[in-house]
């Protein structure tokens, strides 16, 4: 495939990394820096907008921007027929998710939504293991992730609302939320408590979310920016089991799968522990899935349709 790139930086170059065997034909970024670095990487042309970028002779648009800009140039990519990989939340609400959604069933394209945490090993085995029945259902999912804080975070794009739509809810809350939903289907919000406690900035810093699945089944979420030291832990407790995936890689620290077994007699549970080591796989992983369902014409996992109901229930905390 002939893909374009829009959004040079971190995001933007890690996807340009995933798309090996790919061709990067063009990139484009507001800092003209950035986007010739990507260029002379991947031998590829530097476009002056986006808006051109959309209408050149490529299948895919990645989209890798500031949340505010997510939207306008997706619309734009499925306009001029294009496959869109727009990194999450996708939109900064619900009215420009559906615009997106009628824009690709109109021109007969997909988008796949940045959730690439569904593509790390360990949630991708649990996952695995909690839809074969073997723990039976899921009673709930407590779930913790954080970034350590740093000098100046406070002045970064992200405690902007203009520019990020809001704080750590839509930040890595909403990874936090798409993979409970990846776990227990459909979720209804019980609570929510979204605090600054600690940054001098108009956003929420922590967020602390009830959600409640099928049967009773809840889902007790915290996302936070002051953990001062990066953290991910995600439990999954079943019937007769439970599952936890601890760290993401990188400094997060290596990525772990804990599964606890009960014995019919109950008592300290048999105890499996599975280290993923090695490099962050999770971004290939998700570009083979969407080239895969661009191939087959089939839905991706943890597209526009998942990133609509993500924001369904970050408009109504934020509604609270």
């Amino acid at each position: 495939m002939r893909i374009g790139i829009v959004g040079c930086g971190l995001i933007g170059g890690k996807r340009a990394k995933s798309a090996a065997g790919h061709t990067i034909a063009y990139v484009c970024d507001t800092n003209q820096q950035r986007a010739e670095a990507l260029a002379a990487s991947h031998d590829a042309t530097v476009m002056p907008d986006y808006q051109a970028l959309v209408k050149a002779d490529i299948d895919m648009v990645i989209v890798a921007t500031t949340h505010d800009m997510l939207a306008p140039i997706t619309l734009a990519a499925l306009e001029a027929k294009k496959h869109v990989l727009v990194e999450k939340p996708a939109a900064l609400n619900t009215n420009e998710i559906a615009q997106m959604i009628e824009a690709a069933e109109k021109n007969h394209r997909l988008v796949k939504v940045g959730f690439n945490h569904r593509f790390h090993p360990a949630l991708k085995k649990a996952h695995e293991i909690c839809a074969s029945g073997k723990f039976g259902d899921i009673l709930f999912i407590r779930a913790k992730y954080g970034h350590g804080g740093r000098i100046g975070y406070e002045k970064e794009w992200r405690c902007d609302k203009e520019l990020s739509g809001g704080g750590e809810l839509i930040d890595q809350g909403s990874h936090l939320i798409d993979l409970s939903r990846w776990f227990m289907g459909d979720l209804t919000l019980d609570y929510a408590k979204c605090p600054t406690s600690f940054w001098n900035i108009k956003v929420e810093d922590n967020c602390f979310l009830s959600l409640s699945g099928a049967n009773g089944s809840t889902a007790w979420l915290h996302a936070g920016w002051t953990e001062w030291k990066n953290i991910f832990c995600f439990e999954i407790m079943c019937r007769t089991g439970k599952l936890m995936i601890e760290g993401l890689g990188g400094s997060y620290g290596t990525e772990t799968l804990t599964i606890y077994a009960m014995k019919p007699e109950m008592g300290p549970p048999d105890v499996e522990v599975i280290r993923f080591e090695g490099a962050d796989e999770s971004w290939n992983l998700e570009f083979v899935d969407f080239t895969d369902a661009i191939k087959h014409e089939k839905r991706p996992c943890g597209d526009i349709y998942d990133a609509m109901e993500n924001l369904k229930i970050i408009e109504k905390v934020a509604a609270l």
